[in-house]
């Protein structure tokens, strides 16, 4: 039964995006007020009402919403935003790719759109990859990659540090430059400790694929392109047989920012031209914030350093490091469509090795300062070097047909839907399941999570929901989230699936989910574990779940013992601890409840598979069978004039 609850229209706050110009001043950031009734309050950061900062109204019949003040740079109301159809959730945060890019390859711009661009056009839509970078891509496919931009769970576990260091002088002008004699020792520091530097190209191989590195590996880049990187740190280099990346901005070496000394472009395409070096982009002029840019301005940065530098260097420039580390959707999505294979960021605090960045598109780094903290713990990763890993979806099998499978035992009556690969459909109001698969490539499906039964005409889930079929993340009631902690979090990714204990104050965010399950494209909250681990479940581990024990339809899903998704519901009445014995008779190894009750639905090849009409509901976990996925992360397909998904 869908649950109750007073605020019912959270679900729905959306991210408004949009630009806000100004005369060289930073913009301020904006704050949406929320009005419900007679009340208002702020979502997002407590700040009053009053104040610097700008509040925008967004108001759906007597309803008003506030956009999560997540975003660090400057944002603006966008008319368009403005309903409640085109209001469903966030596709655009500070710090973590949205699941949106996870479906897409790195795009390649081409001539004439960087000129269309320049004219006013977005250039943020998927355009065909480039050749290096497509070649790149299913090269890393063979090896059991992770889909891109996504990192893989084995190099996550990894500990990789890659060093960011500036200038090197003699003497030193600022805190961050060091003497050549200090680098030197850095070097031998490093190689002393038994460290192996390594070249951008293995660390982007190590994170797509987990393929293992050199047991204490250590990736070396330097910013900005200065003269002692050439006439002080590539000797050095030489010298030492020492691999490091530098990331440089056309600009600077041009002479059109001004600046202290400067590599020339001679001098680089020597460096350019020993295996030791991977020169990599820094945008054009180094702008303090890429952030805050026009699109036209953004695109120049990223596009056009990227051209100067192939050209001038007559090899290809795969990396881009964003100045200062600043970065978010729009950025990272411009870095993406220009081509690259993988961004480099940094941060003042909180350091992170390269295996916990949230992506490719913003894989971290360590001041050189951190140096000494980092020799006894860099490691290369879980698998013996030059061994292949072990694919991701080792323990999931997402290839096998869809096939039904009724069961009958012990006077019960359940049937089960496997094989495939388990999506989710938000739906944009309430329906039965074979409305909602019409023409999409699901086979069969079962409903979903739990949902607000306020409005007849609502899809406001109980707590947060990723979708496939928004690609947008939708956070829950944060009033509410806490009453369902414990819960089963469910986390579908390309090639696995988390059951995981919900915790609010880590999963009610796309950060949060995407740094439990990197890759993650769907995620909803369940009711109970039915089967975890192999085992099932006693009635102690249900906690307070409402009617647990009672006897009625229940609706489940899982992973069963083969590692293929299962989908199914009871056709006789039971209690939660019974279904989960029968369920671990019947193969499951992880099980979880979903949405019981007078929702209990089944469908299968368009047919309801229940023998009455259960209560329409706004969420589905269904199945997309292996002749119908196209080897896409997100392989749901949805019919665009199917009313249930297209926004109203």
């Amino acid at each position: 039964m869908g649950l109750r609850r007073g605020l019912t229209w959270w679900g729905v706050a959306a991210m408004v995006k949009g630009k806000k110009k100004t005369d060289g001043a930073k913009p301020s950031k904006v704050r949406t007020l929320v009005t419900l009734g007679s009340g208002a309050f702020l979502l997002g950061a407590a700040v009053p009402l009053a104040g610097a900062l700008s509040t925008g109204l967004i108001s759906i019949g007597s309803v008003g919403l506030a956009a999560p003040a997540a975003l660090d740079q400057p944002q603006a109301l966008n008319p368009s935003f403005l309903t409640l159809a085109d209001a469903p959730g966030v596709d655009a945060f500070p710090t973590v790719v949205s699941s949106e890019r996870l479906c897409r390859r790195p795009a390649g711009l081409n001539q004439a759109e960087i000129s269309s661009a320049t004219a006013g056009e977005s250039l943020f839509h998927g355009s065909s990859p480039s050749t290096a970078v497509t070649q790149a891509v299913e090269a890393l496919a063979q090896l059991g990659a992770a889909p891109w931009p996504s990192i893989h769970p084995l190099a996550a576990e990894a500990r990789v540090p890659v060093l960011m260091y500036h200038d090197v002088l003699d003497p030193p002008e600022v805190f961050f430059d060091l003497t050549p004699a200090d680098f030197e020792a850095h070097l031998k520091t490093i190689l002393d400790n038994g460290l192996t530097p390594i070249s951008p190209d293995q660390l982007v191989q190590h994170l797509r694929t987990g393929v293992a590195l050199p047991e204490k590996p250590v990736l070396i880049t330097f910013d900005d392109g200065y003269l002692g990187h050439y006439e002080h740190v590539y000797p050095l280099l030489q010298k030492y047989q020492v691999p490091a990346t530098f990331f440089v901005f056309p600009g600077k070496v041009d002479g059109t920012v001004a600046g202290r000394s400067t590599l020339t472009w001679d001098q680089l395409k020597t460096m350019a031209a020993d295996p030791l070096v991977t020169i990599a982009s820094h945008s054009v002029t180094h702008p303090p914030d890429l952030r805050t840019l026009s699109d036209e301005d953004l695109v120049y940065e990223v596009v056009e350093s990227k051209r100067q530098l192939e050209a001038q260097l007559g090899i290809p420039i795969e990396y881009f490091g964003y100045p200062t580390g600043h970065y978010d959707e729009r950025v990272a999505q411009a870095v993406a469509d220009a081509g690259y294979l993988a961004g480099f960021t940094m941060r003042e605090s909180d350091e992170k090795f390269a295996g916990a960045s949230e992506s490719l598109l913003a894989i971290e780094r360590f001041g050189q300062s951190n140096l000494q903290s980092l020799l006894e713990v860099a490691w290369g990763g879980p698998t013996a070097a030059g061994v292949m890993p072990v694919a991701a979806d080792s323990a999931f099998n997402f290839a096998t047909p869809v096939a039904v499978q009724k069961i009958d035992r012990d006077d019960q009556s359940f049937s089960l839907i496997s094989g495939g690969h388990p999506v989710t459909i938000h739906a944009n109001s309430r329906y039965q399941l074979p409305e909602m698969l019409a023409g999409s490539n699901v086979a069969g499906a079962v409903d979903g999570g739990f949902f607000s039964l306020k409005y007849l005409d609502s899809n406001v889930m109980i707590g947060p929901v990723l979708s496939q079929s928004t690609r947008q993340f939708v956070p829950g009631y944060p009033g509410e989230t806490p009453k369902l902690n414990s819960r089963p979090l469910v986390l579908i990714a390309p090639n696995e699936v988390q059951f995981v204990p919900f915790d609010a104050t880590r999963h009610n965010t796309l950060a949060g989910l995407a740094q439990q399950l990197p890759g993650v494209t769907d995620a909803f909250v369940a009711a109970g574990w039915l089967v975890k681990d192999g085992l099932p479940q006693p009635a102690s581990s249900f906690g307070t779940l409402f009617d647990y024990d009672a006897r009625r339809h229940r609706a489940f899903w899982g992973i069963n013992t083969a590692g293929q998704p299962v989908v199914g519901v009871t056709h006789t009445m039971v209690d939660s601890v019974q279904l989960g014995e029968l369920l671990h008779q019947a193969g499951l190894r992880d099980a979880v409840m979903l949405d019981s009750g007078a929702s209990t639905s089944l469908a299968y090849q368009g047919d309801s598979l229940v023998g009455y009409i259960p209560r329409p509901v706004p969420h589905v976990l269904g199945l997309v069978p292996p002749e119908a996925n196209d080897g896409s992360p997100c392989p749901l397909v949805l019919d665009q004039e199917n009313p249930t998904t297209i926004k109203r």
